[in-house]
């Protein structure tokens, strides 16, 4: 139905930080990955494994609604249309949900400036 949008990416096992020129204050400034962006990946990776589950569920629910041996009755007809506006509605949460963590990773940096750096005095 929706394809899910680009997950955060976690920082590699080799990545380093972007090159540091040296400022107006001709410092080196050293980089750190950004514990905001971080939050982010752990939330996508804490998520996406809970909407799998529910998606699961009811898509299993589903396939036993639409079964011919569920339901002798034509009013079963009535429980596969809410099953399937529940998937709908899952499927649409999902797509929200993830869009919005790929949205917020996307506008920020994954590696800030620190202010470890000892500044002098003027």
């Amino acid at each position: 139905m929706y394809a899910d949008p680009p997950a955060p990416r976690a920082r590699g096992r080799n990545e380093a930080p972007p090159a540091s020129p040296g400022g107006l204050d001709g410092l080196q400034h050293p980089w750190k990955f950004n514990p905001d962006y971080q939050k982010l990946v752990e939330a996508w990776d804490e998520v996406l494994p809970q909407l799998e589950t529910l998606r699961t569920a009811l898509d299993k629910a589903y396939s036993l609604a639409r079964s011919p041996q569920t339901w002798d009755a034509p009013v079963g007809e009535r429980y596969v249309e809410d099953l399937r506006e529940w998937r709908r509605r899952l499927a649409l949460y999902r797509h929200s949900i993830l869009t919005s963590i790929s949205d917020a990773a996307d506008d920020m940096p994954r590696w800030v400036r620190t202010t470890d750096v000892p500044q002098p005095f003027w």
